[in-house]
């Protein structure tokens, strides 16, 4: 889906002395007209105002708790309060839930437990709805929407004191190897969301644990305090010989895209996953007191700020002119006629100016046809981007939360000059030069930047240089450190089977009929057959892949952030394998499409949003109401998923010429660029770093005709003070000019997991035992029916077998 260039792009054309010529030819504004212009730009223009929106680890409570369920599971609210109220009636007389003393709870919880343990598959799944009704806050007895979520948290630290989240594991194993379930999966010609019911309720419950435990207020108390503490290293560490629990929701995803259990309600195990990993490692605001921690270990300077909080500070900048940016070859007259005329060169700009105010009047209109220009390279890179993503489904080939309303015009203020503190990589020897140099380098070293991957990969090079005298590295057990050992041996079918989801589930995917099916958990088993039915079920397939996006964007995120923090080759390893699986050209085929529609969607229904749909009566929907959707001036998730792919897309490419080469080969300017519609500070910020690390390969041609992103770069994106962004040119570069340093970093990789994570028990360096009288001092467990055929054994391995003396010395 290609976006429109401005109107009038196509048509207004110059000669040499900067003329219009033709049909086309615009006059260009008074000065005041243009001021005006520019001012109406920078605070916002009617179709993209300038969005208020404060990036975080996740939504508000009840939208993350909302996000949860889709709209056809409303029903089973009902279902499961029935269950609750006829098991609690049976158990409890005369009395509520929140009439009950605390410990007439924990009995009840207590007895709930005894019963999940039956043989009956129906009786155990009716205990379970009556716990899910406990998790979902007991919303029969609630009178507002604060009260169900209230009561949500309050009985969900219940249920875990008392052992749920254990019961409900052995629940959930037991249904991940329910191979009856998967075969009548397999063999139904349409899956619906009956097909999931018992995994969605063990799920839910387990999700609501963990979002409500996960959540810190300053109100709680020391017991809740101490309980999410124990639960975060339940979730972490390896307990009761079992594995961490994020590993066994990867297995389930990797199971689902196998084909082996296309049952799965894959957008709870997404959530879960995601959840439990921000859980146990940490979000953003703790990644950055972990880096400061361990910046402060290794000696190195604290850091200059926070690059979330610097973000939060900058303005918006106005998306760049598309009569210039985008229709810049058609523009511009060849250079030859620039200097056949004097003066031409600066009348040509001083036209193109004016036609760049004037065009961007009614920027953003969507019925204007595009510029030839931009439809041809944004049509070859989506043949492009298809032709790399068919591969994604093939077989591999390598193993407290933001508010959305508005911000306080008080707390946002805007600083002058550039944001950023500036940084430097390298310097060099200054023997010979004069002193104005000396001066400048003194300079260079004051902002030079170590960071902590820098001293990792010397620390690496030494141990494997120097593996004796070193001796053996002590690997603290953190639990990232032990998230990593348990993913690395099946890392790449994680990767791959999380890529072909967001691949489903983007909206600018095609579909196919041998792709992998991800709404199995959202279609109802009776599909609808009216209008409206259709409409409803329309948004919540919208919503469902949105909610999924957003999850498997997260979840990316996090777990490069956390690995290179941990250890620089443990996030070289996943980025490595998300490159392979072509990450790249998947995060741009996303952005290949009208990003502030996406961004602006209004795939929600709020009225069937929980807890409100839980204490309201529905009111009656109409395909008017529908279509209409909220009053948001944007989707969060959309946004946030948009700003984590991008985050994600810098990752992998930062410092990577190979992978550089990539963007500029699936033609990713002009995709990018489209993006800056967004008038939203973080989203920009991310855009313009991607444009900035390829503008080199991209040409002088192109850094002219794009001035103004060129100073957005300029303004926005922090300074490396030796850098040649702004003026070096590589056109002549192709992305094998630089697969050495592919080659040579994983062979780093390799060596690093080979060393920390395969130690070979007869190793070269491993140390031997020459004392005679210690090594048959040593004491041997033998079998305990040896002594019976010692005599035997003593004839066939050691009379019978003749001895050459003379070899024994030589190897002795």
């Amino acid at each position: 889906m290609e976006d429109p260039a401005a109107p009038g792009a196509g048509s207004v054309s110059t000669n040499g002395n900067g003329n219009g010529g033709g049909k086309g030819k615009q006059t260009a504004p008074k000065g005041r007209e243009a001021f005006r212009s520019q001012r109406r730009e920078s605070e916002g223009s009617v179709d993209c105002p300038t969005l208020e929106f404060e990036y975080g680890d996740a939504d508000g409570h009840a939208a993350e708790l909302s996000e949860l369920y889709s709209y056809t599971e409303n029903l089973e609210f009902t279902t499961n309060r029935r269950c609750f109220e006829e098991d609690f009636k049976t158990q409890v007389q005369g009395r509520e839930w929140l009439e009950l003393e605390e410990d007439a709870q924990k009995a009840y919880v207590m007895g709930l437990l005894d019963r999940l343990e039956v043989v009956s598959r129906e009786r155990r799944l009716k205990v379970a709805r009556a716990v899910l009704y406990l998790a979902q806050g007991t919303f029969g007895e609630c009178d507002s929407e604060v009260d169900v979520l209230h009561w949500s948290r309050y009985n969900c630290f219940l249920l875990y004191q008392m052992g749920t989240f254990s019961a409900f594991l052995e629940l959930l194993h037991m249904e991940i190897d329910n191979s009856q379930a998967c075969s009548s999966a397999l063999r139904k010609p349409a899956i619906s969301i009956a097909d999931s019911t018992e995994l969605r309720v063990l799920l839910s419950v387990m999700y609501l644990l963990v979002e409500n435990i996960r959540l810190e207020r300053e109100t709680d108390s020391c017991r809740w305090r101490t309980a999410r503490e124990t639960f975060r290293t339940e979730l972490s560490f390896s307990m009761h010989n079992e594995e961490p629990f994020a590993l066994l929701l990867f297995s389930m995803v990797t199971k689902f895209c196998s084909g082996l259990a296309p049952h799965f309600p894959i957008k709870k195990v997404l959530l879960l996953l995601w959840k439990v990993v921000m859980f146990t490692l940490g979000g953003f605001e703790h990644l950055q007191v972990l880096k400061v921690q361990k910046r402060a270990e290794l000696g190195l300077p604290p850091l200059a700020e926070d690059s979330i909080q610097v973000v939060k500070s900058m303005r918006a900048a106005s998306p760049p002119s598309y009569t210039l940016d985008l229709g810049e070859s058609q523009l511009a007259p060849p250079p030859s006629k620039l200097r056949g005329r004097r003066g031409s060169r600066r009348q040509l700009l001083t036209k193109q100016d004016s036609l760049d105010i004037y065009n961007e009047r009614d920027l953003f209109k969507t019925e204007e046809p595009a510029t030839e220009e931009e439809e041809e390279s944004a049509g070859d890179g989506e043949r492009t981007l298809d032709g790399e993503l068919d591969l994604l489904e093939q077989d591999p080939l390598v193993p407290p939360p933001p508010s959305q309303a508005p911000l306080s015009a008080e707390r946002v203020s805007f600083p002058k000059g550039l944001p950023w503190a500036p940084k430097v990589r390298d310097t060099d020897t200054l023997v010979g030069l004069p002193r104005p140099i000396h001066e400048s380098v003194k300079t260079l070293k004051q902002h030079k930047y170590i960071s902590i991957a820098d001293v990792q990969i010397k620390n690496e090079e030494d141990l494997e240089k120097c593996p004796m005298s070193l001796g053996e590295e002590v690997v603290p057990e953190t639990p990232c450190e032990i998230l990593y050992q348990g993913m690395l041996y099946s890392l790449p079918q994680y990767m791959i089977a999380l890529l072909k989801i967001l691949l489903a589930a983007a909206p600018t995917s095609k579909a196919k009929t041998d792709s992998i099916n991800i709404l199995a958990d959202v279609l109802p088993e009776e599909m609808p057959i009216t209008v409206l039915q259709s409409m409803k079920l329309g948004i919540d397939v919208n919503r469902h892949k949105e909610i999924i996006v957003k999850s498997i964007s997260a979840l990316l995120l996090l777990l490069l952030k956390h690995f290179k923090l941990n250890h620089i080759y443990q996030f070289e390893y996943v980025s490595q394998h998300l490159v392979f699986a072509n990450c790249i050209p998947l995060i741009l085929k996303f952005f290949n499409q009208n990003i502030l529609s996406y961004i602006t969607a209004k795939n929600s229904i709020s009225a069937l949003d929980y807890p409100c749909c839980t204490i309201q009566d529905l009111p009656e929907l109409t395909t008017e109401s529908l279509e209409a959707g909220d009053n948001n001036q944007f989707c969060w998730r959309n946004l946030f998923s948009c700003i984590n792919l991008l985050r994600l897309l810098n990752k992998l490419t930062k410092w990577k010429h190979s992978r550089t080469m990539m963007l500029v080969v699936f033609k990713s300017a002009p995709i990018l660029k489209r993006a800056l519609k967004v008038k939203q500070a973080m989203l920009q910020l991310y855009v313009l770093k991607l444009l900035k690390i390829q503008t080199k390969y991209l040409g002088r041609q192109w850094r002219k005709s794009n001035m103004k992103t060129m100073s957005a770069i300029y303004q926005k994106v922090r300074h490396r003070m030796n850098d040649d962004w702004a003026y070096g040119n590589d056109v002549d570069a192709r992305p094998w000019d630089f697969q050495a340093e592919e080659c040579t970093l994983r062979a780093n990789i390799e060596a690093f997991n080979s060393r920390r994570y395969d130690k070979p028990q007869d190793s070269e360096f491993s140390p031997v035992d020459n004392c005679l009288q210690s090594v048959l001092g040593q004491r041997l467990d033998l079998p305990e029916d040896f002594h019976y055929s010692y005599e035997l054994w003593l004839e066939r391995e050691v009379f019978s077998q003749p001895i050459c003396w003379e070899e024994l010395l030589q190897n002795h």
